[in-house]
């Protein structure tokens, strides 16, 4: 069929019908981000004092209440600035978050933690698989907790969102989830530690490789001594690294999926490099290499850190504000089950790992 576009001439000379209204995009997506961006502004603040939590745990729950409380933030007005915040400004983070990972360190600290990092990373991954199918938690939510679990919690689970456009109800599963035993860790891995009587060296590599979000590995190292936290954070950053190839996997997988659904034939299509590796990813790379050689200075690092922090709050304010508390009821118990089980895998792996290569 041809479709054939009748206009009056004063439209054709005026060019209003044929021509899409400059800055149309921008300005739909401006309401919405004026309210991801207020919702933000408090989470950030109320993460730094309560770094247990941090800011995108603060921002999703901050984001689900709003969305309760003024049911009419959730209008057809505000969806184009938080479909704008929940993808494009979550990919931003990941960039941003790579000008804190040095190569150098990751070269230092490798060496040494390699086999215990690879080894829970296995743990993690491979636990998701088994218990999630033994629990009945499949799709993105058992991904997104089992990414969180092995790399670096909330950080991870960005990452891996902005690769599969996971659901915004697993994104929020995956995050109670992380953020429950953040906490449980910060509070019981000191203690064990002195119980164990690990030395700082083993406690920060336990610390790095078994515990999630970058803040509670802090949290946990420092509490335990001053040598102890410098080791946990590197290990942690090291750890970090374990995004690429993490990330590019999920995406061929989805992708050929995808094909699979679309083809009923099953032929096999090759795939393009710019769908195996995505945009955010290449910028993560070259943020990390030119914090490598020097060109981003340890003055920016602080702020850099801490955009990245709000970019990634913002993200989980749209989502948050972008669902519907009954969602989130029909999973029940069974995500933190999952969670629970990764956990103490991973932890004493951890240990496992690092009895059995010596460093323990």
């Amino acid at each position: 069929m041809v479709h054939v576009e009748v206009r009056s001439p004063a439209a054709n000379d005026a060019g209003a019908v044929s021509k899409p209204v400059p800055g149309r995009h921008f300005i739909e997506r401006v309401p919405g981000l004026l309210v991801v961006l207020a919702l933000a502004a408090v989470a950030v603040p109320l993460g730094r004092l309560v770094p247990v939590i941090g800011g995108p745990v603060f921002g999703i729950v901050l984001g689900v209440l709003a969305g309760v409380l003024v049911p009419s933030l959730r209008g057809s007005w505000s969806r184009p600035g938080y479909e704008f915040a929940s993808k494009t400004l979550l990919q931003l983070s990941i960039v941003v978050l790579g000008t804190g990972l040095s190569l150098q360190q990751v070269i230092r600290v490798g060496g040494d933690s390699l086999p215990v990092m690879l080894g829970t990373l296995a743990v993690a991954l491979g636990g998701a698989w088994l218990f999630g199918r033994m629990l009945g938690v499949r799709g993105d939510t058992q991904t997104l907790i089992g990414v969180g679990t092995a790399i670096c919690g909330a950080s991870a689970i960005a990452a891996a969102t902005a690769a599969i456009g996971a659901k915004k109800t697993s994104v929020a599963y995956a995050l109670a989830t992380i953020f429950t035993f953040n906490v449980v860790a910060v509070l019981a891995f000191p203690p064990l530690g002195h119980l164990l009587g690990l030395d700082a060296q083993a406690f920060g590599l336990w610390a790095g490789t078994a515990i999630n979000d970058t803040s509670s590995v802090v949290a946990a190292g420092y509490t335990y001594s001053q040598e102890a936290g410098d080791q946990a954070l590197v290990v942690k950053l090291t750890r970090s690294l374990m995004l690429i190839p993490i990330v590019i996997g999920l995406v061929i997988l989805k992708s050929r999926r995808e094909n699979q659904k679309h083809d009923p034939r099953n032929q096999k299509q090759k795939l393009p490099w710019r769908r195996m590796v995505p945009l955010f990813l290449v910028g993560f790379i070259l943020a990390a290499t030119l914090r490598t050689v020097g060109m981003v200075p340890q003055a920016w690092q602080e702020g850099l850190a801490l955009t990245g922090t709000f970019l990634i709050t913002c993200a989980l304010v749209a989502i948050g504000l972008s669902m519907r508390p009954g969602e989130l009821r029909q999973a029940g118990w069974r995500p933190l089950a999952l969670g629970a089980l990764l956990w103490i895998s991973v932890a004493l792996s951890s240990l496992g790992l690092q009895l059995a290569t010596g460093t323990l």
